[in-house]
């Protein structure tokens, strides 16, 4: 029986300007989610965990907090863009555009905008991406450009990186 490579994520050669990737994995958002991650990242804005003080505001209740928002947006990204990237070289035009609330489901997609050919590491190229990030109803909460660097097909940083193991796996009868 032979062995079935498993997705390994684009290369450099895989993009083309104007491609849309709508990355397969939604994320709901939990009110331990947010605050989590607002202890983690230290962020003490009661807007993300204070439900007396949140009610107060505008938004009548705690909102997701935005690098939340953000985070899961890139990591929803991952598996078709960034899989065999080695380094972001920036985010931009960050717009938080619509509330996140706990609960929320969101959902990531991507365009590619620019690629082109490292002038000093032949072995990798340089891609461009605007990443817009939906609700569960449709709408745009977040969207920003990204720029990273990423491994070319045949590219030694990611060739034979699973490891042979000592003992062949056998279909068992």
């Amino acid at each position: 029986m032979a062995t079935e490579q498993g997705w390994t994520g684009r290369f450099y050669e895989d993009f083309e300007i104007g491609a849309v990737y709508q990355h397969p994995l939604g994320r709901t958002i939990t009110e331990a989610d947010n605050t989590w991650f607002s202890l983690l990242t230290m962020n003490t804005n009661q807007m993300h965990f204070n439900a007396e003080y949140a009610g107060k505001s505008e938004f009548g209740k705690p909102i997701v907090v935005s690098t939340l928002t953000v985070a899961i947006a890139v990591g929803q990204s991952v598996t078709d863009i960034t899989q065999n990237a080695f380094a972001n070289l920036g985010w931009n035009d960050i717009v938080m555009s619509h509330p996140v609330y706990a609960g929320d489901t969101i959902y990531s997609e991507s365009v590619v905008l620019e690629k082109r050919e490292s002038a000093s590491r032949p072995q990798a190229g340089i891609v461009t991406v605007k990443t817009r990030t939906l609700n569960q109803d449709g709408v745009e909460v977040c969207s920003f450009k990204r720029t990273f660097y990423v491994y070319k097909h045949g590219a030694e940083q990611v060739a034979d990186i699973f490891p042979v193991g000592q003992v062949p796996l056998v279909v068992e009868q």
